[in-house]
């Protein structure tokens, strides 16, 4: 089969190599001049900033598409295991070292709140249960109701219907250990008193498989993967933008791609990596769209947006981790901000992206190199960045340099951002979304957008926004879900 791939993400690339080694015939449509979608690189001045997923936490996902094509992951690409996973800080001056040490995670829980020890014995169990149970989830398709009742049972066992906060919540007491062990949906586009309690697996598997980097930075794993591909055989069209998706009228089947250059481009199937919702009212026709119309795509629940600044300093800061959480004032007053109110707070919580701890060559000698990432909510803020963004990045520097960066605006000398109007003008996320759909329990599995259209026959979505969801473990086995769908050439 002739199958087009629309869309370089982890998702596509994974799915475009997955068919091309069923024995496909694949071709990957990417707008931009670079591979990786989200993981795009940002080079100047001499530092490499990664655009977006940094959190490696399924590497036998990466390790089975090369396996897939007869090579192995080493022979492309140097991954490493980092330790601590994550430095979780709090406004107070505690900080929680998260990794996969269980006798220092209880040491260190035991110094927070010696009460909590047994209850976080208790989490880790139920934690274990739910990634047992909830683990193959994440390759199963959910394209008939009944592939949900068949597992409503056991879902409701695992109190599927608790958020994650209160998941944890029910077996740690000190506030900030439930926030270091419930704050994984935010990596997800997700609200921790929101998302279901499935994703406490999130803790499971991190224990089970570690945090990984990829030296290079995360575009070089997308190098590799590129590489893989186009060595088995697949083509990789840059610069080239889908403006629709061709439908025969008769069939309702999709039948190609018609390009912005004016070109057309034939298929017997097409995978879509772009946003789902994007996909839904840019690409194809309403009269083609009976399900998914503008109506109900409008009244989805979209995740938050980002905002990301990159930046590059003339000095090293020794004592930050690759990963820094910082938590901060408030945590269910700002996701209510961030989720409900729509509301760009005063006061935020940031994750802090340190590479150079872990790879030097990141940066010239002597120098590190960053991004910061704030939650923000989406275009239905009605926020206007223009004027905005400056100014919030100013705060942003001001914090840094007043709690944990001495003098870093004396020290910055290359600098980048990006905004929710990036996420929905470059990236053609619908509401300026940074994770597609929010993962709310009526918004998973089978209620999340299918695999497979349920509108358009031949077409197909991988990426944050169909099952089983965001994080680049979730697109990966997204993109193993359709090539199973498809299947080998016969």
């Amino acid at each position: 089969m002739k199958i087009i791939v629309i869309g370089s993400g982890f998702g596509g690339i994974a799915a475009a190599i997955r068919l091309q080694a069923q024995g496909h015939q694949v071709t990957i449509v990417e707008k931009r001049d670079r591979p990786g979608g989200r993981a795009y690189v940002y080079q100047q001045d001499g530092f490499t900033f990664d655009g977006g997923p940094t959190i490696i936490t399924s590497p036998y996902l990466i390790h089975e598409l090369f396996l897939l094509a007869g090579k192995r992951t080493q022979d492309y690409l140097t991954l490493v295991k980092l330790s601590p996973f994550y430095n979780v800080r709090f406004p107070d001056g505690s900080v929680f070292h998260y990794n996969d040490h269980s006798d220092d995670l209880i040491q260190q829980i035991r110094a927070f709140n010696p009460e909590d020890v047994g209850g976080y014995k208790r989490f880790c169990q139920a934690a274990n249960q739910v990634f047992e149970k909830g683990l193959p989830l994440m390759t199963q398709p959910f394209t008939k109701f009944g592939d949900m009742l068949r597992v409503a049972p056991e879902m409701i066992e695992l109190q599927s219907y608790k958020s994650v906060a209160g998941f944890v919540n029910q077996y740690i007491k000190d506030e900030r250990l439930r926030q270091v062990f419930s704050f994984h949906p935010l990596l997800i586009g997700g609200n921790p008193f929101q998302s279901t309690s499935i994703y406490a697996m999130i803790h499971k598997l991190e224990q089970k498989f570690g945090i990984w980097f990829a030296m290079g930075g995360t575009g070089a794993l997308v190098s590799a993967l590129v590489q893989l591909f186009e060595e088995i055989g697949g083509k990789l069209l840059l610069n080239t933008e889908v403006s629709e998706i061709l439908m025969n009228d008769k069939t309702k089947k999709a039948t190609g791609v018609a390009l912005k250059n004016g070109n057309l481009l034939s298929a017997d199937a097409i995978v879509s990596n772009a946003d789902v919702s994007w996909t839904y009212l840019n690409l194809i026709k309403p009269r083609f769209r009976r399900k998914y119309t503008d109506a109900k795509i409008k009244r989805m629940r979209h995740s938050i947006s980002l905002f990301v600044f990159y930046f590059g300093t003339n000095r090293r800061y020794e004592q930050m981790a690759h990963h820094e959480i910082i938590m901060g004032p408030r945590y269910k007053g700002l996701m209510n901000d961030l989720f409900k109110r729509k509301h760009l707070a005063d006061d935020f919580s940031l994750y802090l992206h340190r590479p150079t701890a872990t790879d030097p060559t990141l940066a010239p000698s002597g120098c590190d190199s960053w991004y910061v990432l704030s939650p923000v909510p989406n275009l239905d803020a009605k926020i206007e960045w223009k004027t905005t963004a400056k100014t919030y990045k100013d705060k942003i520097i001001q914090f840094l340099e007043q709690h944990y960066l001495p003098n870093l605006s004396q020290h910055i000398v290359t600098e980048h951002y990006i905004d929710p109007v990036h996420f929905q003008d470059t990236l053609n996320s619908y509401k300026g979304s940074a994770f597609s759909l929010e993962p709310t329990l009526m918004q998973s599995a089978w209620f999340r957008p299918h695999n497979v259209s349920e509108d358009v026959k031949n077409l197909y979505f991988v990426g944050a926004g169909t099952h089983p969801g965001a994080g680049i473990p979730g697109v990966m086995s997204s993109a193993k879900i359709v090539a199973n769908m498809i299947g080998k050439v016969q």
